[in-house]
C-alpha cells in the first residue's frame, strides 16, 4: 500500500512538475511578445525570448532542470502545432492550385534552412559544451595534485 502511495505521490509532483514549467515557458514567450510589440521590433517575440532563455542557460543563471521537463515535452508533441496548417491546405485548395510549386519549394527551402541552422548551431553548443567539460576535468585534475 505504501508504495503505490509513493508512486501515485511521485507520478502528482512528475505532472505538476510539468504543468508548471509548460506554463512558464508559454508565459516567458507570451511576455518576450508583448515586449516585442510594446518597442516595435521587427524580431518576434518568440525568438527573442529563445535568446534570453539561451543566454539564461548559457550563463547558468537558470538551471536547466527548471526547463527540462516542460521543453521535453513541448518538443515531444510538436506535431500537435502543425494540425493548422493541414487545415489551412484543404481551406485555400484554390491558392494551392495556382501556387503550388511556388509555395512547396519555399517551404522546402525554409525548413532545409532552419534544420541546417538548427544542426550548426547544436553541433557549436555540443563542442563547446565537451570542451567546458574537458576543462573542467583537466582544472579537478590539476588541483589533485
Amino acid at each position: 500500500m505504501l508504495s503505490s502511495l509513493n508512486t501515485h505521490s511521485a507520478f502528482l509532483k512528475c505532472k505538476t512538475t510539468l504543468i508548471v514549467q509548460v506554463s512558464g515557458l508559454c508565459l516567458f514567450a507570451w511576455l518576450c511578445q508583448l515586449a516585442a510589440q510594446s518597442v516595435h521590433s521587427v524580431i518576434p517575440g518568440s525568438v527573442i525570448g529563445l535568446g534570453i532563455l539561451l543566454l539564461l542557460l548559457s550563463y547558468q543563471w537558470l538551471p536547466e532542470k527548471v526547463v527540462n521537463q516542460g521543453s521535453a515535452w513541448l518538443i515531444g508533441d510538436l506535431l500537435l502545432f502543425f494540425i493548422p496548417p493541414v487545415v489551412a491546405i484543404t481551406k485555400y485548395k484554390s491558392l494551392l492550385e495556382s501556387y503550388g510549386a511556388e509555395l512547396i519549394m519555399c517551404m522546402l527551402l525554409a525548413s532545409t534552412s532552419v534544420l541546417l541552422g538548427t544542426a550548426v548551431i547544436v553541433d557549436k553548443l555540443f563542442k563547446f559544451e565537451r570542451k567546458q567539460r574537458l576543462n573542467n576535468l583537466s582544472s579537478q585534475r590539476s588541483h589533485l595534485k
